[in-house]
């Protein structure tokens, strides 16, 4: 109104409410410039998770309520894509062919590993370092020089494997075109690929067992046998529980062994769950596949629950 006088013109101040709204800016300001570094160094991590994580797995989620078949065209048709693939044969078969795998991989090669951890971090072990790098080599070679080397080596006709038994006079087996062998066969490959990770990791724990315990019992009469069976297996079991839910996912993800090696063949007994993804794929038929992977994520969630409860129990308080 023309006779009211504002406060500001009065004193030339801004007004109270302004006042606090700056102040309260420069609280915030101040509190980022003691407390705000760390979000701001995370913040890069939050952003690319959200983007290429989040994002990428509700979309896909979305998906598997579809029918998407590569043309562009989505329809949204419920939950039919995962009642089709809980009567499907081929998905019930997937998971059968992994779960045979992963007996053949997963326990042997636990055993295995730690039994080889056990043996190099011994001090009395001479070469240690020629050894490490003997079982570590596989792993760092590329999967697919590796399966290359196997078509070689196992070929029914010309592999190696095979001139060996005619070497000792027994008839040559199919170590990759027959449904008894195909399995056992990348079971191997697995097996001798993947070894040096397992090994890396029991030696990690064993060597993180603090030597006072082998002391103690040393102390108290216990032998090599007594101190690995109640020293080293308990302590280790963090490690091997970590080690078997990661084998077991790779399992369940086993694409590139069954691929190149046989093609799904023969008889579609080396067609893993992950091998099936890839087939949904090539077909085209995007919603099922998502749909394939979320029962996958769900399978696999539940076993490695599973596994951690029966290898460490219960944590005492």
């Amino acid at each position: 109104m023309r006779g009211t006088i504002s406060y500001e013109s009065q004193t030339g101040q801004p007004p109270r409410s302004a006042l606090q709204e700056l102040s309260r800016w420069r609280r915030l300001w101040a509190w980022w410039e003691k407390n705000g570094t760390p979000y701001a160094f995370i913040l890069p991590f939050f952003v690319l998770f959200a983007v290429f994580g989040v994002y990428p797995l509700l979309y896909a989620l979305n998906l598997s309520f579809t029918s998407l078949n590569g043309n562009g065209d989505m329809h949204y048709v419920g939950l039919s894509n995962y009642t089709f693939l809980l009567t499907d044969e081929m998905f019930w078969s997937s998971l059968g062919n992994s779960l045979f795998l992963w007996l053949l991989i997963v326990p042997i090669q636990t055993i295995l590993a730690v039994l080889v951890a056990a043996l190099l971090s011994s001090p009395k072990l001479r070469l240690r370092w020629f050894f490490r790098t003997v079982f570590l080599t596989p792993y760092v070679v590329p999967l697919v020089a590796v399966a290359q080397v196997w078509l070689i080596m196992f070929d029914r006709d010309y592999g190696a494997m095979n001139a060996v038994l005619q070497w000792l006079h027994l008839t040559p087996i199919g170590w990759l075109t027959s449904v008894a062998w195909a399995k056992p066969t990348l079971a191997l490959l697995v097996l001798w690929k993947s070894s040096g990770f397992a090994v890396i990791v029991m030696l990690a724990a064993i060597q993180g067992i603090p030597q006072e315990y082998y002391e103690a019992a040393s102390l108290d009469g216990a032998g090599k046998s007594a101190r690995f069976w109640h020293i080293t297996l308990p302590l280790m079991k963090r490690a091997i529980s970590f080690f078997m839910v990661i084998a077991t996912l790779g399992v369940i993800q086993m694409f590139l062994e069954p691929f190149v090696l046989t093609s799904g063949g023969p008889d579609n007994s080396t067609i893993t769950a992950g091998y099936r993804l890839w087939l949904f794929i090539q077909n085209a038929d995007l919603g099922t596949g998502a749909a394939n992977s979320f029962l996958l994520m769900i399978l696999v969630i539940v076993i490695a629950l599973v596994m951690l409860r029966l290898m460490t129990g219960r944590e005492e308080s």
